[in-house]
C-alpha cells in the first residue's frame, strides 16, 4: 500500500511536477514560516531585554522589527519552498528577481520605521515646547527622507528586473519639468515652507501677526499654516503668502516698550505743567515689573499741551501691561488733579460760509439769545 501510494505520488503530475515534490515544496514553505516567525520573536524577547539596560540601539532594534510585515514574510518563504521544485531554468531565474523584490522591500519597510522613529526622538529631544510634531522641520525632513528611501528602493528593484533606469531617470525628469510648471504655486508653497523649517521666523505655538490677522500657530504643513485667531476660528494661509508678508513674533518678545501721550488744556497753571514729567515718573516707578525711560513736554499742539512718556515692561504679557497701563493712569488722575492739572478736550470749531442772507440771519438768531441769556 506504501509503495503504491508512494508511486502515486512521484508519478503524478501538476504542470510537469510531481505531487510529491510539491508537498516538500509546502512543507518547506511552512517550516520556513515558522522558523522564521520564532526567530524573529526571539530576537524581539533578546532585543526587549536589552532595552530595559538603557540600551538606546536594543531599544531601536525591538520598534524596527515591529514593522516586519508578514505578507512579505509569507512571500519570502514561498519562493523557498519554489527553490526545491524542479523547475525550468527561465523559472528559476525570474524566483531570484522575486527574491531580490521581496528583500528591498521588507528593508525599505524597516528604514522607513527607523527613519521615522529616529527623526521622532531627534526632534522630542531638540523641541522645548512639546510640539514637534506640528513643525515645518520635522515634516518636511520625514517627507523628504522617506521620498529619497523609497525612490531608492524602487530603481534597485527596477534595476534586478533588467529595466534601463538611466533612460527612465532622464524620462522622469523631463517629466518632472513638465509638472513642474504644471504645479508651480504648489512647489512655491512647497519651498517656502522649506524656508520657514531653515529661517525659522516662526514655530508652532508661536503668537503672530500678519496684517489685520493675529493668532497662535497651531500647525505648520508642505503648503499651508494654520493659526487659531483670538476669537476662536481656524485661519489657513499658504506659505508662501506668509513668506512674502510682515510676521510680527509676539512669542519672542523678551520685553515690552510702551509709548504712551497725553495732552494737557492751556488754561492748566505752569507750575503744574511742570510738574507733570515727575508726577508721571513717580507714578510709573511706582509700578512692579516696569522700568522707567523718560517723560517730557513733547510740545505745543494746536488744542493741548503735548506729553509724552516712555517705559518698559519686562515681561511681555499683553493683559499685564494693560494692567499696569490701567494703574498708571489712575495714578495720574488723582495726582493731576491736586495740582491742578486739567486733561485737555479736543474742540471743535464751525465756519460759516455762504450768501450774506445767511450770515445776517445768524447775526439775528445770536442777538436773540444774548438777550434772552441777559433778561
Amino acid at each position: 500500500m506504501d509503495e503504491r501510494l508512494l508511486q502515486l505520488l512521484t508519478t503524478t503530475t501538476v504542470f510537469g511536477i510531481s505531487i510529491l515534490n510539491l508537498l516538500l515544496a509546502l512543507a518547506v514553505t511552512v517550516a520556513t514560516f515558522l522558523f522564521t516567525r520564532w526567530a524573529l520573536s526571539f530576537l524581539k524577547r533578546r532585543a526587549h531585554q536589552w532595552s530595559s539596560h538603557e540600551s538606546q540601539f536594543a531599544r531601536l532594534v525591538t520598534e524596527v522589527l515591529e514593522g516586519t510585515s508578514n505578507a512579505l514574510l509569507m512571500l519570502a518563504s514561498l519562493l523557498v519552498g519554489l527553490g526545491v521544485l524542479d523547475l525550468p531554468e527561465r523559472w528559476l531565474d525570474r524566483v531570484g528577481s522575486l527574491w531580490f523584490v521581496v528583500a528591498a522591500l521588507q528593508i525599505g519597510l524597516w528604514a522607513n520605521r527607523a527613519i521615522a522613529i529616529g527623526l521622532g526622538r531627534y526632534f522630542a529631544r531638540h523641541d522645548t515646547t512639546g510640539a514637534y510634531r506640528g513643525s515645518a522641520l520635522a515634516t518636511l525632513s520625514g517627507w523628504g527622507a522617506r521620498v529619497l528611501l523609497w525612490s531608492v528602493v524602487l530603481l534597485a528593484m527596477l534595476s534586478n528586473l533588467g529595466v534601463n533606469i538611466t533612460a527612465f531617470v532622464a524620462s522622469l525628469g523631463v517629466g518632472g519639468i513638465a509638472v513642474a510648471l504644471a504645479v508651480q504655486n504648489v512647489l512655491g508653497d512647497l519651498f517656502a515652507s522649506l524656508s520657514i523649517a531653515v529661517d525659522k521666523p516662526f514655530e508652532v505655538g508661536d503668537f503672530i501677526v500678519i496684517g489685520s490677522l493675529a493668532g497662535t500657530v497651531e500647525n505648520i504643513g508642505l503648503k499651508t499654516t494654520r493659526i487659531r485667531s483670538l476669537g476662536g476660528e481656524q485661519i489657513v494661509m499658504a506659505n508662501a503668502g506668509m513668506i512674502s508678508s510682515t510676521i510680527q513674533n509676539y512669542k519672542r518678545l523678551q520685553e515690552r516698550r510702551i509709548v504712551f501721550e497725553f495732552g494737557l488744556s492751556y488754561d492748566t497753571p505752569t507750575e503744574a505743567v511742570k510738574k507733570a514729567p515727575a508726577i508721571v515718573e513717580e507714578s510709573i516707578k511706582a509700578q512692579s515689573q516696569v522700568r522707567f525711560d523718560r517723560a517730557h513736554l513733547r510740545g505745543f499742539g494746536k488744542e493741548a499741551l503735548e506729553f509724552e512718556a516712555v517705559y518698559i515692561v519686562l515681561d511681555p504679557g499683553y493683559n499685564l501691561y494693560m494692567d499696569i497701563q490701567q494703574a498708571i493712569n489712575f495714578q495720574l488722575l488723582e495726582r493731576f488733579s491736586k495740582v491742578g492739572a486739567k486733561f485737555a478736550v479736543g474742540a471743535r470749531s464751525i465756519k460759516v460760509t455762504g450768501l450774506p442772507e445767511a450770515s445776517n440771519q445768524l447775526t439775528a438768531v445770536r442777538g436773540r439769545t444774548e438777550h434772552d441769556s441777559r433778561g
